[in-house]
């Protein structure tokens, strides 16, 4: 940190301090933009197979560019150009451009109020304007305790003694209402706070709530909210069109002290970018392995088209000469499009650049269609896609045969052959999506969440956790704020008739419930 009593008082020394000073600045800047290149290429890798040392990674870079970032390196202005300041690079000023403070936050006016005389000659002074400046501020969250009382009458008459109904409560004799509970699990599943580090939270507070409690009130809500979560199924999987996906879970065996590899399944219904009304959602399904016994008895019923990855657990379900399950496989170009991303990003290869600008051009018209009817998107695809798909699979056949069976871009074009019909499906039925997308933007919270957990504590830890996901996630596919949504829904699922349980849905619930949009939720959930 500088100083005036610290700086050279001739001119010569203090140019060369100027020029150091910003030697320093410039280099830090570099640093920074590399590191920032970095983290991308990380933050990307990580959503895909990951290990702990990529966490690593990840890690202490985020801790370098954030030590970086907070460094007090002084900013002194540009000095005159000058013979010695020739040997410098120029610098291109950094200072960030100051957003105003959002309009929806509550404003608490302080006045700072002067005098009221003239220190010069006492006389009195008269208002000319003012001055208003704004500084952001927190307040943190807090308890409170609701008192319910409920008076005993008597009658005057007959000494009859009545008193109002005692209130339902979420959990039976239990003391958390619904807002804390909702809290709770938002925290865990939304906002990736494991249970023991609440815990530690409210500890702060002086409010003391164990992890044990804690574990058994998201228990018993999981209970709770079964009844909504099969309805959540039923309307999920009624869809003509489903985008699936799966993601590992490392689940505790107990006795053990060692892990499983869990899975939870997702199935995402959203036809709103073909021009649907009907309100999207999704259901997530938690199994102890990988087996394909697991899709196809969630699948059981499931008739339409199935959009998903190349796993073979997936294979025994597209059987389009079985009348019995007719489900027909959709494929995701956003898988044959990864493939060649990461052959380029480490060999350079022009081959694969030619495949990635080719799929590009798929995508292009992706934009210029969505959010169109079914049919639209069918004329224009077959107009505009079509020849470039035929194109694309000749240039794919004719580049493998020049390549060696062995070498990572046969491998990738082998696998655009192989599921070229499930790829191409898109292009004769415009319900269809390019990729499946839908479904991994819903594992995404997912994977956050694994990262914090480490792990399940038991399968019925994955259980809850599906249960919970699928109500969250769903809400924020429609808009809903999540909290907000588990706080109605654990306020009246008590009481609500259990034939009429497709009311507390999200999208019936909605017009009672803030937008996401409108709250301060965690974007991520």
């Amino acid at each position: 940190m500088l100083n005036a009593a610290s700086l050279p008082d001739d001119i010569d020394s203090l140019k060369r301090l100027i020029l150091e000073q910003h030697v320093l600045i410039a280099s830090r800047d570099v640093l920074i933009e590399k590191l920032r290149i970095e983290l991308m290429r990380l933050k990307r890798a990580r959503f895909g197979r990951s290990s702990e040392r990529l966490d690593a990674q990840i890690a202490q870079l985020e801790l370098t560019l954030e030590e970086l970032e907070a460094s007090t390196l002084q900013r002194v202005p540009a000095p005159t150009p000058t013979r010695e300041a020739a040997i410098v690079p120029a610098i291109a000023p950094g200072k960030p451009v100051r957003k105003s403070l959002p309009a929806h936050l509550p404003r608490e006016t302080l006045v700072h109020q002067g005098a009221c005389t003239c220190a010069s000659c006492g006389g009195e002074l008269r208002v000319l304007g003012e001055d208003v400046s704004e500084m952001l501020e927190y307040v943190p969250s807090h308890f409170k305790v609701l008192r319910h009382v409920r008076p005993k009458l008597s009658c005057a008459k007959c000494q009859t003694i009545t008193q109002a109904p005692a209130p339902e409560r979420v959990i039976a004799r239990g003391l958390a209402g619904p807002a804390l509970l909702a809290h709770v699990l938002v925290s865990k599943y939304c906002d990736h706070q494991p249970l023991y580090r609440q815990s530690e939270i409210y500890a702060r507070e002086q409010v003391e709530l164990s992890r044990s409690t804690l574990a058994d009130w998201v228990g018993q809500c999981c209970e709770l909210i079964a009844p909504l979560l099969v309805a959540l199924q039923r309307y999920a999987l009624a869809a003509s069109k489903l985008h699936a996906d799966d993601i590992p879970v490392p689940v505790l065996q107990p006795g053990r002290g060692t892990t499983k590899q869990g899975r939870l399944w997702t199935y995402v219904r959203d036809d709103r970018p073909a021009a649907s009304t009907e309100p999207p959602a999704v259901w997530f399904a938690y199994s102890p392995d990988r087996k394909g016994i697991h899709p196809r008895t969630h699948l059981r019923d499931f008739k339409g088209i199935l959009q998903a990855d190349g796993y073979a657990g997936f294979d025994r379900l597209f059987n389009e000469a079985d009348p019995a399950h007719p489900i027909k496989e959709a494929a995701c170009w956003a898988h044959v499009r990864r493939k060649f991303y990461d052959i380029h990003q480490a060999t350079d290869s022009p081959l694969a650049l030619e495949a990635l600008t080719r799929i590009a051009e798929l995508y292009v018209i992706e934009e210029q269609i969505r959010g169109q009817s079914p049919e639209q998107r069918r004329d224009m695809r077959t107009a505009g896609a079509g020849p470039k798909l035929a194109a694309l699979q000749t240039w794919f056949t004719e580049t493998r045969a020049q390549l060696s069976k062995k070498s990572e871009l046969a491998g990738a074009i082998y696998y655009a052959l192989s599921r070229w019909r499930a790829l191409t499906r898109y292009c004769e039925d415009g319900r269809i999506e390019i990729d499946n997308n839908a479904a991994e933007r819903s594992l995404r919270k997912v994977a956050l969440g694994r990262k914090n957990y480490l792990f399940a504590g038991a399968d019925s830890g994955g259980e809850r956790a599906a249960a919970i996901y699928s109500l969250l996630g769903t809400a924020k596919l429609n808009g809903i704020d999540p909290e907000a949504y588990l706080r109605h829904v654990l306020a009246h699922i008590a009481e609500h008739p259990i034939n009429r349980i497709e009311e507390l849905l999200p999208w019936n619930v909605s017009a009672q419930l803030p937008r996401a949009d409108e709250t301060q939720s965690n974007p991520v959930c």
